[in-house]
């Protein structure tokens, strides 16, 4: 809402498959075709999967090996950042002719806040099907949307209807939407998250509702409030044309815990890949590198090195990473996640070659 209480119209514009997609779309051989992004060896990971792929359970950050056994069919096409990068302006180009306030989250999605918006158009959700029409017509490419008041609503919205569709929720709508959800679907809420929610009783967005404030503060620290605020369908976050990201992370919590130091590397090189799968999409690099374990009593700890210069490829911060697990072992309990951060980022320099990851 804005000072007035009248709603904003915020939408959140969300490519569908978007590596995959640009690769079927240069190559009609992969039309159709159940089609994964990344790299096929035994070490590599899925950096993105088709629909076709989808269909066999296939998804972004599995590894290469699971997704060969689930989907013997699938082809691996090594991914051309330089080319996600090019369709990316452009579609950022078109979001620029309806509203100068544009928060890209990565390559393929954005929001857009359109309450005042530069076709003077007054229904959100028509601003919503012209940009998905123009982006189809100038890329070939299809885009969801989701259409509410707030950014978290239009987020959860965009995925309602996918692919190639769109949603709205209104304020009439919005809290009861949320008391529905199952918490473990809300943006913001990861696995972790949600398994610890659920130990505490809290399955759905009325669960969440029904806990006060101080219980959430307690419990999730400085993401209380969050949730507290977002299981009533009320998020005051502004569309942020000027966002920075400060960091970028990937955690896991797995099944058994680690109590060996091989295990524990295997278990960190997907974070270390997804991580470095990020920085190469959206050309950015780091110095910081940050390992968090957390143990099985739910005690947790850090441990950082900053690095003179920002670092070049996913074998590097798998380096830094080794350096900081290292001597934590022999461990005296277990290790129930592990999860890599890059920090103190910034763009890379556009001098430089960028390295693909060799795992992706």
């Amino acid at each position: 809402m804005d000072t007035f209480g009248t709603p904003r119209k915020i939408l959140h514009v969300d490519m569908d498959a978007f590596y995959a997609s640009v690769e079927q779309r240069d190559n009609p051989e992969l039309r159709g075709r159940p089609l994964a992004v990344g790299y096929g060896e035994a070490r590599g990971v899925v950096a993105a999967a088709s629909y076709e792929a989808r269909k066999f359970g296939v998804h972004s950050a599995m590894p290469s090996v699971t997704a060969k056994r689930k989907c013997p069919e699938l082809i691996f096409v090594k991914p051309r950042f330089d080319a996600y990068r090019a369709v990316s302006q452009q579609i950022h180009a078109i979001f620029a002719e309806y509203t100068p306030l544009i928060e890209p989250l990565s390559l393929d999605e954005a929001y857009l806040d359109v309450t005042e918006n530069l076709k003077g158009m007054e229904i959100a959700t028509e601003v919503a099907e012209q940009i998905r029409a123009r982006i189809r017509a100038e890329t070939g490419l299809t885009a969801s949307a989701g259409v509410s008041y707030n950014k978290f609503l239009a987020k959860m919205a965009s995925d309602l209807n996918k692919p190639n569709g769109q949603a709205v929720i209104t304020p009439k709508n919005g809290p009861g939407f949320v008391e529905a959800l199952p918490v473990k679907k809300f943006h913001g809420v990861g696995p972790a998250t949600a398994e610890k929610m659920q130990k505490l009783g809290i399955e759905t967005g009325a669960d969440l509702k029904a806990r006060d404030l101080a219980f959430l503060q307690q419990h999730f620290g400085k993401s209380g409030p969050y949730f507290y605020w977002i299981a009533r369908g009320i998020d005051e976050r502004e569309v942020d044309p000027d966002r920075v990201r400060k960091s970028i992370g990937a955690e896991d919590t797995f099944r058994e815990d680690i109590h060996d130091l091989e295990a524990a590397r295997a278990g960190l090189q997907p974070l270390i890949d997804k991580v470095w799968r990020y920085c190469e999409a959206n050309g950015i690099r780091g110095k910081t590198v940050t390992l968090k374990v957390k143990w099985d009593d739910f005690t947790q700890m850090t441990r950082s090195k900053t690095v003179a210069t920002p670092v070049a490829s996913a074998a590097e911060i798998a380096e830094i990473v080794e350096l900081l697990l290292s001597p934590i072992f022999p461990v005296a309990k277990g290790i129930r996640l592990l999860g890599v951060t890059l920090s103190s980022l910034d763009v890379a320099d556009e001098g430089s070659q960028p390295q693909l990851a060799l795992a992706l």
